[in-house]
């Protein structure tokens, strides 16, 4: 969408208007154009005369946001349902909805910005089940000493996602079919689907219910991770809410996720906007270079996961140290190159394109700090866990695009964009202080149960034996 909605709203409208009742002056300019008094249509920067939408920046924030209200919303009940069922039906078919909603954007879009607004809203509850489901399932599928790598491997296929996605819908929004625009969510929307049909094949639940694994690596897994999560019934699922509430390491993933996510939602959000509109590019250009930090992203997050895990293995870290140190690095860097690229002059684009690379790039490492800390504290809640603090999260995902939309409402300028980054370059401050403060990498004892663990499955081995073991004893 955050690509899509450039090329859908006719900038030539808004923008000239926008621009003709603000009190700018030429300094404000940057010497990006040249100013006579009155803007005329050629004036102004990122303009495209083939948007049919004449939505202002207030409108465009709240379907920006609208993903991020339905996101918010279904966090905590997938964390729970997907410990109480599984990850694998409650990621599958929540992406499934969210399929169908993608491919009826360009009919909500066409019919009342408001449905489009609905739409929006719907995908974002179904993507809200996504990393809750995805850590219910970490808690059954991976060993203590490879959480790092494992997880960095799994969730750097979000910004693989987006680093096809911006370039190809950029490439769509001219080239692409029923109008243009419209080809991104029908493209998407069909990608989805045959995900799901994947999916929904491949996955198990946990080792016991996986019909292909070995009998090896089910034993191995296993041995490393006996919680209450192996049980086939989870029905009895009792859930430690007010430890979890009350537990300050809990507290310190919820601080973190919330600032870290405040400074991604707005570069996700704005990065093509900001691209479009600061530095004029073209929205070909516009695509491929809004991926790049992207690719960057991608690849942080494998390295500091395999180097989070080398460093644990080795004894050069603690468990919590590297929780510590590879987040606050995550987000204190970022956020220093954040404020450096509120300064780059409109003709310096090399150099903006860099700090921005390097800015979104360097908060990858945070993926080996507070993302997989949930899975330190508490295996067998991780879900949960992650349900609560990306709930609260996605606060800042729809409250920063529309009070990003306050601040750039004048004209979009570098002065401008210069709060917003200050503001998100603070938000990572606290959130880096807060967390190095009060977070850990130990099992909480509110997370330890003792439960009997059947190793050898009844379809591979004849075999009843039964280990007896806790969290604590493997941890």
């Amino acid at each position: 969408m955050s690509v899509a909605i450039v090329c859908m709203v006719n900038r030539t409208d808004t923008l000239v208007t926008e621009f003709n009742n603000s009190l700018l002056n030429k300094d404000d300019l940057n010497d990006c154009v040249e100013f006579s008094g009155e803007w005329n249509v050629s004036d102004v920067p990122g303009t495209h005369r083939g948007g049919e939408f004449n939505w202002d920046t207030k409108v465009q924030g709240y379907i920006l946001g609208g993903f991020f209200w339905g996101y918010l919303v279904s966090q905590i009940p997938a964390g729970w349902l997907a410990t109480r069922f599984g990850g694998r039906r409650v990621f599958g078919w929540s992406i499934f909805i969210a399929t169908i909603c993608t491919l009826l954007t360009p009919i909500g879009a066409k019919t009342d910005y408001k449905l489009l607004i609905v739409l929006r809203v719907i995908v974002g509850m179904c993507n809200g089940t996504v990393f809750p489901a995805m850590h219910a399932l970490f808690g059954h599928w991976s060993p203590p000493l490879e959480r790092s790598k494992l997880t960095a491997l799994t969730y750097s296929g979000t910004q693989a996602g987006i680093v096809i996605t911006f370039p190809l819908g950029a490439y769509l929004c001219q080239n692409g079919f029923g109008g243009g625009w419209p080809s991104i969510f029908y493209v998407c929307g069909m990608a989805s689907f045959l995900w799901f049909v994947l999916w929904m094949f491949f996955v198990s639940d946990s080792p016991v219910e996986h019909k292909r694994i070995s009998h090896e690596e089910k034993e191995y897994i296993m041995a490393s991770l006996v919680e209450s999560a192996h049980k086939k019934n989870r029905k009895d699922l009792k859930v430690p809410w007010m430890a979890i509430i009350k537990s300050m390491p809990s507290n310190a993933i919820i601080v973190s996720n919330i600032t870290s996510d405040w400074g991604g939602y707005t570069l996700l959000s704005y990065i093509p906007t900001y691209m479009n509109d600061v530095f004029k590019l073209n929205l070909t250009s516009n695509g491929i270079l809004s991926a790049l930090p992207y690719i960057a992203f991608w690849a942080m997050i494998n390295v500091a996961g395999w180097v989070a895990d080398f460093v644990r293995v080795r004894q050069l870290m603690s468990t919590t140290l590297t929780r510590k140190v590879f987040d606050a690095f995550g987000k204190i860097v970022p956020a220093v190159l954040m404020i450096a690229l509120g300064y780059v002059e409109c003709s310096a684009t090399a150099l903006a394109v860099v700090l921005l690379v390097l800015s979104v790039g360097l908060s990858g490492f945070q993926y080996s700090g507070f993302i997989v800390n949930h899975v330190d504290i508490a295996p067998a809640y991780a879900g949960i866990l992650f349900g609560i603090s990306n709930a609260l999260s996605a606060i800042g995902g729809f409250v920063s695009p529309i009070i990003v939309g306050e601040i750039t409402k004048e004209a979009q300028t570098r002065t401008e964009w210069q709060i917003v980054f200050y503001m998100s370059a603070g938000i990572y401050i606290f959130g880096a202080i807060f967390y190095v403060i009060f977070a850990s990498g130990d099992l909480q004892p509110w997370a330890v149960e003792t439960v009997p663990i059947d190793i050898n499955n009844e379809e591979n081995s004849g075999s009843d034996r039964l280990e007896s073991m806790t969290l604590r004893d493997l941890s």
